[in-house]
């Protein structure tokens, strides 16, 4: 039976009609006082019917509020007086003219601190909760992976359902996530930007990539690694493939600057597993495929000839690295019933998935030509995979039948395409490996206002995890599922 978390959903300026409009699941409404100033709270609970939380988080903390003297207290006394919890400092607000007036069920106790060790952080709940609340929160500011244990540590250590505690920044977001897993009774979340704090996700994507407030039962981890990684897709497919089949996994983005420091410090220690939560299989993506082979115990054929891998398994002896990236090129090809053999195909970039839509279109066939930015790399690469090479200033389009768009140019509004659409031959068809959460790219836009073929990267997505997911969690991915999932036209059967 799976239970439930408490959403508390953070405002961080004045608040809209269309903002209040869709906190169906928040529980708790946070107003940061110190980014909003005050609000009217008439027209806020005639939009909002859950409880509302005062926040008047000081700078020293990581907000832009007064760090103490008449302001503060007084600020906090008159939001007392009309909103169900306030947010105490522990450093700078538990003092007798506070406490006096606002009761224990309506305080919630905070720290934010920067990169404490468990024993710091267990003196700091120490001298917190000698002071009755309705919760405890306990912050601290991450800077590597290693940052992030500690508070989960307290938290499975503690084994209470009034302490809330995780790591902030985006090196930490998936702290958040693991945290309701160990006791953790609420999880924040940002209404509208900015966010209240560095890593903290949006509701929405607590809700549709986390399937957030249920909290099903978790028996092993899964995750991505890369950075920058928020705008992967990779969490929701896999969540909510999770909720869709009954398994009992977590899917978690690690966000990773140095791939050895999260290896070292997360992986090889064990320590998630200590937590009751063992680490099982990891989806590697951007700039650390190539580290990913290397660290591996075992690899396949395919993963050592390309020379990357974006899959990593835990088996009982080793970590395992395969690629499935080549899946990826293939099943979306299929998908549009396009074959490739004996046409003509560029492949804009060196990188991993450059490699990887090489492999992809060259067992099926295609004459390839790899395009690269930089001549010493893709001659590089080129010969290694035995397929021609052309610098990119002397590429044109018109001469391919397929464009595959293997770097990040032109994933967004305003960036510069990797090359002019309009050059494309009348049959030409691109596929972009990048993708957007909630429509095509502007490669992919622009091709098909001139009637050319484009598919979008959340294709190549999709079908690269397909055999991923099978190697992970020992069962067939139902593909209409996923591609419904993503956002994807489905063909109405799951074979």
């Amino acid at each position: 039976m799976s239970a439930n978390a408490t959403i508390i959903g953070s405002v961080t300026r004045q608040p809209s009609a269309e903002d209040l409009g869709g906190l169906a699941t928040v529980d708790v409404l946070e107003i940061r006082a110190d980014l909003v100033g005050e609000v009217d709270l008439d027209e806020l609970r005639a939009h909002f019917g859950g409880r509302l939380l005062y926040t008047l988080r000081s700078r020293s903390e990581g907000g832009a509020g007064p760090e103490g003297g008449h302001e503060r207290e007084e600020r906090l006394l008159a939001a007392a007086a009309v909103y169900d919890l306030v947010d105490l400092e522990a450093q700078r607000d538990l003092y007798p003219e506070i406490l006096d007036q606002i009761p224990p069920q309506s305080r919630i106790i905070s720290w934010h601190g920067k990169r404490p060790d468990l024993a710091a952080l267990e003196a700091r709940f120490a001298q917190m909760s000698s002071e009755a609340a309705h919760l405890y929160k306990l912050v601290s500011f991450a800077e590597s992976p290693r940052d992030c244990l500690p508070p989960l540590v307290l938290l499975h250590h503690l084994d209470r359902d009034d302490v809330v505690a995780f790591a902030a920044g985006e090196v930490a977001t998936w702290t958040r996530f693991l945290a309701a897993r160990l006791g953790a009774p609420v999880v924040y979340g940002a209404v509208g930007k900015p966010p209240g704090a560095p890593g903290q996700p949006s509701i929405r994507r607590l809700e549709e990539d986390f399937g957030l407030p249920e909290l099903p039962p978790v028996r092993r981890l899964f995750g991505l690694v890369g950075h920058p990684i928020s705008h992967s897709l990779s969490p929701r497919l896999h969540n909510m493939l999770y909720h869709s089949l009954g398994i009992e996994h977590l899917y978690l983005p690690f966000d990773v600057p140095v791939f050895g420091d999260f290896w070292l410090d997360v992986v090889e220690t064990g320590s998630l597993h200590e937590l009751g939560f063992p680490l099982s299989g990891l989806s590697i993506t951007s700039p650390f495929k190539e580290i990913a082979l290397a660290v591996s115990g075992a690899a396949s054929p395919l993963a050592e000839r390309i020379g990357s891998a974006n899959t990593l398994v835990r088996t009982t002896r080793v970590w395992e690295a395969e690629t499935t990236d080549p899946d990826g090129i293939r099943g979306l090809l299929a998908w549009h019933q396009i074959d490739p053999a004996g046409r003509r195909a560029a492949v804009l970039g060196a990188g991993g998935a450059g490699r990887a839509a090489v492999f992809g279109l060259g067992i099926q066939g295609a004459a390839i030509t790899l395009v690269n930015r930089s001549p010493e790399r893709g001659r590089r690469v080129a010969n290694d995979l035995g397929v021609a090479f052309l610098p990119f200033e002397e590429f044109d389009p018109g001469v391919f039948d397929i464009v595959v768009n293997a770097t990040p140019l032109g994933s967004l509004a305003g960036d510069e395409l990797p090359f002019d659409p309009e050059a494309m031959a009348p049959h030409g068809v691109v596929i972009d490996l990048a993708y957007l959460h909630d429509g095509p790219t502007p490669v992919v836009e622009a091709a098909r206002r001139l009637g050319r073929t484009a598919i979008d990267g959340r294709e190549a997505l999709l079908y690269q995890a397909v055999p991923q997911f099978r190697a992970m969690n020992g069962v067939a991915m139902p593909i209409d599922l996923g591609r419904r999932i993503l956002g994807l036209e489905a063909s109405g059967s799951d074979e």
